[in-house]
């Protein structure tokens, strides 16, 4: 049996799903293969979304006119903005989902998406003629023409399991592993590695001491993660809860060593960093008494928990045991035991910034198969892909989103520049712009441009529209209200801030810390009256302001910095140089320029290995 079709995606997780909504609703007909829909947008390990950096991801995705963010605030059981304590360029929104919901509200969205069709069924060959991706086939015997493909295969790719000795082969605890595919890639001079990750073990909330824990409610303010107006919580709100490890736990812990997989050599590839296993925080800190733990429900009406930093693939008896040590788990009934998994992934480098290989043409790869790790990373690629795959089936320049535009777009260019030796993930402290990616401006920034393209609909751009206007308003009077001494200098003095000595523009007022928006317009009728003016998402609109006010000169700083070496973007020089015949350029540097080829002069600046010297020799060649 054959299909004809623009697009196919191989995958229905988190960067599947973005990429073949994303591709369809520009007008491409699209099927999204996946070897079980009940298990779209399965979140495999923590069902959260958000967190440091990737809840800024998430509305970046929203901003484009992506789902995840409206299908989070749907299924969320929780909602809290981490990082309110330090400046808005931190703030991040994190949500705690239910699991089966969250993947019934994206498989109603895929079944509703004109020109979008799924299919149940494992990949097994990629179909390439002259250097161009011309369809896939399945284990089925079941040929899919397509124009582009795009590879979204997660952890399934040779997937392997580890709880202690025991190895399993599967893609997730209970599902199989995909064979042949890699395979099939490789034989066309793309290069893979291996990489691991792990999940911890899940409990049943019944057995739990919740005496012995700490209580961690959520947030039920307006924050949200879609801009869109989602309404109120759909869900019933429930807590997490905290508690720590001990001495006796770690005992028992390090008596598992000799049999966990990560020490005894049964397990060779890279896990994530920032996500240890609780054997590795043992030994890397050995003089650490305790580690925290978060206990999180996995649903609205479920007894299973899931225990954040317990991840572990040390045998299921050891982990039994050593979580019976803390008082909170004393009467532990688990579900199934923590365990590990090891996956193949495609060298990232190999990719443009559009996530098209630079070996096969139309072939497109996004999420876990790039090297990174987290849901948010992998759905901010999967919409990048689809809006690229849809291009390359229809026409026009491919899109690309700069560092300076979204944390995406830093995403991917490291991705593509750097390369990865250990899953990557996203923290606010690789973008060099974060006042410019800010969680609140997302839209702002992105929401035109997908509009553009013909992804972010009307209603969203309309909305866009209205917040920017409203934004500018506030602004324009608080530039132009004069303040009196008389009026104000007790509201001042209550909040504990200097007195005026003469009158004032309100924007100076607002740079203090200690004065807000709204506090001032209960003493000031006439910006009372500005206020009274929103009769939607008011506090959304008001702290967009408050920010653009406060850390104005910041903002402005940066978005000069990003100008100036914008200009380096500006320089192309892929294909321009045969780099290893260049003995100006040291040997290092020849050798990653020929590897990577990048597109610009500051594409090239960011290579690791590629020196200040050697940027000079090329801006010398380009005649600068």
């Amino acid at each position: 049996m054959e299909f004809n079709y623009d697009v196919i995606v191989i995958g229905a997780g988190h960067a599947g799903c973005e990429a073949a909504a994303a591709a369809a609703r520009l007008g491409s007909r699209t099927c999204l293969i996946t070897m079980d829909m009940n298990k779209i947008a399965q979140m495999s390990c923590n069902p959260a979304i958000g967190g440091i950096a990737k809840g800024q991801i998430v509305r970046e995705i929203d901003a484009l006119g992506g789902w995840t963010g409206l299908v989070t605030d749907r299924t969320a059981i929780q909602f809290r903005l981490l990082n309110r304590s330090k400046g808005p360029a931190m703030w991040s929104p994190r949500a705690q989902c239910d699991r089966n919901k969250f993947i019934w509200a994206w498989r109603e969205v895929l079944e509703n998406t004109p020109n979008l069709h799924i299919w149940q069924d494992t990949v097994r060959q990629l179909l390439v003629e002259d250097g161009e991706v011309r369809g896939v086939q399945t284990v089925w015997g079941v040929t899919f023409h397509a124009r582009c493909v795009v590879l979204t295969a997660g952890t399934f790719l040779n997937g392997l399991m580890h709880v202690g000795r025991v190895m399993l082969p599967g893609g997730r605890m209970a599902e199989p592993a995909s064979y042949e595919l890699t395979e099939s890639i490789a034989r066309h001079g793309i290069t893979f590695g291996r990489m691991k990750t792990g999940t911890p073990v899940r409990i049943d909330g019944r057995s739990v001491h919740y005496e012995d824990m700490e209580a961690q409610d959520g947030e039920c303010d307006f924050h949200k993660f879609s801009f869109l107006d989602t309404g109120t919580r759909h869900l019933r709100q429930l807590p997490c809860w905290s508690c720590f490890t001990n001495e006796a736990s770690h005992e028992v812990l390090r008596r598992g060593l000799p049999e966990s997989p990560l020490f005894n050599g049964q397990i060779q590839s890279i896990g994530p960093r920032y996500c240890p296993s609780i054997e590795t925080k043992i030994v890397t800190f050995p003089d650490k008494p305790q580690h925290q733990l978060f206990l999180e429900p996995e649903g609205e009406s479920t007894q299973e928990y899931y225990l954040n930093g317990f991840s572990s693939s040390l045998p299921m008896d050891i982990q039994i045991e050593a979580l019976k040590q803390i008082p909170a788990f004393r009467d532990l009934v688990i579900y199934r035991p923590g365990y590990a998994i090891e996956y193949d992934y495609f060298d990232p480098t190999q990719l443009k910034h559009s996530l098209e290989s630079k070996k096969v043409r139309n072939l497109f790869f996004a999420g876990q198969v790039n090297g990174t790790t987290g849901y948010e990373e992998a759905a901010g690629q999967g919409i990048v892909a689809g809006i690229n795959a849809h291009i390359n089936c229809h026409g026009g320049e491919p899109f690309t989103l700069g560092r300076d535009e979204a944390y995406i777009g830093v995403l991917i260019d490291d991705l593509v520049t750097k390369g990865v030796d250990e899953p990557y993930r996203m923290f606010t402290s690789r973008a060099e712009y974060r006042i410019l990616l800010r969680m609140d401006d997302a839209d702002m920034r992105l929401t035109e441009r997908s509009w553009k393209l013909g992804l972010a609909q009307e209603d969203r751009y309309a909305l866009l529209v209205s917040k920017r206007e409203a934004i500018a308003r506030l602004v324009d009077f608080a530039r132009s209200y004069s303040i009196k001494p008389a009026l104000i200098n007790p509201v001042l003095e209550q909040l504990g801030t200097t007195p005026l000595r003469q009158g004032c523009k309100l924007i100076d007022l607002l740079n203090r810390p200690q004065v807000t928006l709204a506090g001032m317009a209960e003493h000031i009728p006439a910006f009372k009256r500005e206020l009274d003016r929103l009769t939607e998402r008011k506090e959304e609109i008001i702290e967009a302001a408050e920010i653009l006010i406060k850390y104005e000169g910041y903002i402005e700083r940066e978005r000069m910095i990003a100008d100036k070496l914008a200009r380096l973007e500006a320089i192309k020089i892929k294909g321009r140089f045969d780099y290893g015949s260049l003995q100006s350029l040291s040997t290092e540097a020849r050798q990653k320029l020929s590897k990577i080829d990048p597109e610009t002069i500051a594409q090239a600046s960011r290579i690791p290995g590629v020196s200040p010297s050697d940027i000079n020799v090329l801006l010398v060649l380009c005649g600068r």
